[in-house]
């Protein structure tokens, strides 16, 4: 199919993060957002995940441009790595607030002369082959986007994350009329979030947790510290309008979160000045009852404000007995661990604390599955592709696509790295474009892999046991006796016998005339059934024959 139209999800699909799809005809590519994925805690060391991009870097002349649809990480958090990768400058579409929170984001990775672009959901762009439209969508984030592209083999739409709000924070609903208008005109492909696709009924609008705010409100006597995503823009702007009517002053901690404040107000997207948020000085001094503080760390992370707090740690501020902690997200699947923690923590300093299976202090940005239902409805697609979830909740969400009257065979359930190929009327699979991860740990992108996430994880379970071995290189017999050294494979009073054995069995191993790679092998094979002998435990052995 050369005139087919490919949509290549880099990201995405069979995952919950890293965002990334690929639009291409001909000579023209389009990408729709640059997300990253957070490790699993089998990742040892890895800071980041992020989309393998080696199709695009090969195609990257016909890159026409990259259309960002929210500020959320998953949605432009891999941008700076993957604009690194480049070698051509290609302009970036998003909406004030998206694209400022990319400009913190490059300016973070020192990239500061990129091509952003304001759009807004009245734009319209001509990219190549594609003319691209806008329609806004309620999220739990203000000034996100869905994206329609027109092409030469019908209209497709991208829902990105959203959900059917009846009462978004900022006012602004879900563009029906638009979506409804894109129905009837005839769409080719939805393309639609199914994060929810296994909870039932609508998702709860925004001003629902409002009465339980101000119920919390009501109720603390101290300092009250809310702890949310630093990008929840939307939930910072009902907090500070609960904190005016009861009296209390904002105070912003965390460096995401400040940052991101900052110049959420710069934007108007917050209903407060500069002036008006508190000084760390004041958060301490001021009477508890007239403070309210929100922070970063609603997921654990090790090195964020509220953290630091519960381990009585953070530079600035300290938890006292009769605060009050909300912890306003719910934890992202593998962040459990972390979060429990840190909220056990924060009990045994003295606080209150509210959270997500305690009180209902936190509604989802994504749609449930009745509005997943209603977008069905709304654009009535000849084909569909469930996008943004886990492989189950792609195919709950393509049974609701069948049960709206969408033929089987043009619902398409894949995974990220998987081509689809439309000739205009139909879909179908096309190659596998890329699989795997792409790992981020410190400077490094992609040079860490799944051998070496296999030994941190071995050294983390068992330890290693390094032999350092001195070889006579005209003899071949030991200069001196082998030094052997462990770390965290057995407790030192416990291994002068082992260490003992170790040496006799590699002194044994030693003859005249055995090249030093032999050695090395006979010593690493030898050891490891001597240790497996003794303790039941396999560390990493790692012999280390010195020729002089």
């Amino acid at each position: 199919m050369e005139d087919a139209l490919r949509i290549i999800p880099l990201g995405g699909l069979g995952e919950i993060g890293r965002n990334m799809m690929v639009y291409e005809y001909r000579d023209s590519m389009v990408i729709v957002d640059v997300g990253l994925m957070f490790p699993s805690n089998d990742m040892l060391g890895v800071d980041v995940i992020i989309p393998d991009v080696t199709y695009v870097i090969e195609r990257q002349d016909n890159l026409k441009g990259i259309i960002l649809t929210h500020g959320h990480e998953d949605h432009i958090g891999a941008l700076p790595y993957v604009l690194k990768q480049l070698d051509v400058d290609v302009p970036i579409f998003g909406t004030r607030l998206t694209i400022g929170l990319a400009n913190l984001k490059l300016k973070e990775h020192k990239l500061r002369d990129e091509d952003l672009r304001l759009i807004d959901e009245s734009s319209v762009l001509e990219l190549g082959d594609f003319v691209v439209e806008f329609f806004h969508v309620c999220h739990s984030i203000p000034d996100a986007v869905g994206v329609a592209l027109r092409t030469p083999k019908g209209l497709l739409l991208h829902t990105s994350d959203y959900k059917f709000d009846d009462y978004p924070v900022d006012g602004r609903l879900t563009e029906v009329a638009k979506l409804e208008a894109y129905g009837r005109e005839g769409v080719a492909i939805l393309l639609s979030d199914s994060t929810n696709a296994e909870v039932p009924g609508y998702t709860p609008s925004e001003r629902e947790i409002e009465h339980n705010f101000e119920q919390i409100f009501a109720r603390a006597k101290g300092r009250i510290i809310v702890s949310t995503f630093a990008s929840n823009v939307s939930r910072i702007q009902q907090l500070i309008r609960i904190a005016r009517r009861f009296g209390r002053r904002v105070g912003v901690v965390g460096r995401s979160m400040v940052n991101i404040v900052r110049m959420a107000i710069d934007l108007g997207y917050l209903d407060i000045s500069r002036e008006e948020l508190l000084t760390p000085e004041q958060m301490n001094t001021l009477p508890p009852e007239d403070v309210l503080i929100v922070c970063t760390g609603s997921q654990g992370e090790p090195t964020s404000a509220l953290v630091r707090m519960a381990l009585g740690d953070h530079r600035q501020i300290q938890i006292r007995e009769g605060d009050t902690v909300i912890v306003s997200a719910e934890p992202i699947p593998g962040n459990e661990e972390l979060v429990n923690r840190t909220i056990d923590n924060l009990f045994r300093l003295g606080a209150e604390v509210y959270y997500h299976d305690l009180f209902d202090v936190h509604v989802s940005g994504h749609g449930s599955r009745e509005d997943y239902r209603t977008m069905l409805e709304l654009t009535r697609p000849r084909n569909f592709v469930p996008i943004h979830g886990e492989y189950r909740h792609l195919v709950l969400h393509a049974q609701l696509a069948e049960e709206t009257g969408i033929p089987k065979d043009r619902i398409f359930v894949i995974e990220s790295g998987q081509e689809l190929l439309f000739d205009g009327e139909r879909l179908r699979l096309g190659r596998q474009v890329t699989e795997g991860y792409v790992l981020v740990d410190g400077a490094g992108i992609g040079d860490i892999g799944e051998i070496v996430l296999r030994d941190r994880y071995h050294l983390s379970q068992d330890g290693f046991l390094v032999a350092i071995v001195p070889l006579d290189v005209q003899t071949g017999t030991l200069t001196t006796e082998p030094e052997i050294l462990t770390r965290g494979f057995i407790d030192p009073e416990d291994a002068p016998p082992l260490i003992k054995e170790a040496q006799e069995t590699i002194r044994s191993l030693v003859r005249p005339g055995i090249a030093a790679p032999t050695l090395t092998v006979k010593i690493k094979e030898a050891l490891g059934k001597l240790c497996y002998r003794h303790t039941r435990r396999r560390p990493m052995i790692l012999p280390v024959v010195l020729e002089v």
